[in-house]
């Protein structure tokens, strides 16, 4: 509990056996109420470890849902348990759990309503071991997207991230994509519903069991990325509407 608000902390899991106690046992329990592990029918024993370290909320699905499709079933199960302040954390250690302290205090003292944390301010993403590919056009898709939207980011692809749980109920995010492309998807819902978002500096690691996507699965991500950034500059202009936002409030 932090300032009288529930915090749940996510944790959207798929062969994450090897890192998910490295991962919990650094989450700050004096500030998180519970912790909500979705296991994307893993082939390994994802689920058992969670349960061996008592995680009391483990979801499983049974049959492989997709990124953003295990991300819908983290945000439903934390609503259902009540949460104020949603917190996503990939279990694959590849974002320390030590930034929740401040992630949290953002929102909990209501200074923004949603928090990234971003791996390319500060220059974390390539001291971490980000494949310089993935750094360039991480840096192009991001400025094509902040001209499209109307926004300033410094990156739309983090997997960290924290919501309160209005800004959840105001996005239709079970409108959004079952893929990778959920996670731009859900910005157009926020930015469309006139939310703030604040970015803090991330370092991130890039080793063989963290999770990443291969080349074949970024092009296509990126392909829903200019998709997505394109119907949100046609919506914004009044140009053509798009059902994914509804309407704007």
């Amino acid at each position: 509990m932090y300032l009288g608000k529930k915090v749940v902390v996510v944790l959207p899991a798929y062969r994450a056996a090897l890192t998910l106690k490295q991962t919990y046992d650094e989450i700050p329990f004096d500030l998180v109420d519970e912790v909500v592990l979705v296991d994307d029918r893993s082939p390994d024993n994802t689920v058992e470890v969670a349960r061996g370290l008592g995680i009391r909320h483990v979801v499983v699905h049974e049959v492989n849902r997709g990124y953003g499709g295990n991300q819908k079933s983290c945000y439903d199960k934390a609503l259902s348990l009540g949460a104020d302040i949603v917190v996503m954390l990939h279990p694959d250690y590849q974002y320390t759990p030590k930034l929740l302290t401040s992630i949290i205090a953002l929102i909990g003292n209501e200074v923004y309503p949603v928090v990234f944390g971003s791996r390319i301010l500060g220059g974390g993403a390539l001291k971490g071991g980000m494949p310089l590919y993935k750094y360039v056009a991480n840096r192009l898709l991001t400025l094509f997207q902040n001209v499209m939207m109307g926004e300033k980011l410094s990156e739309y692809h983090t997997g960290y991230r924290a919501y309160t749980a209005d800004v959840l109920r105001a996005c239709d995010y079970h409108q959004c994509s079952d893929d990778f492309v959920f996670d731009n998807q859900i910005i157009a819902q926020i930015f469309w519903n006139r939310f703030d978002i604040a970015e803090i500096t991330c370092p991130t690691k890039y080793f063989e069991e963290a999770s990443s996507i291969n080349f074949s699965r970024s092009m296509t991500y990126g392909l829903g990325v200019l998709d997505v950034s394109f119907r949100y500059f046609l919506a914004r202009t009044g140009l053509v509407g798009w059902k994914l936002l509804g309407k704007r409030k």
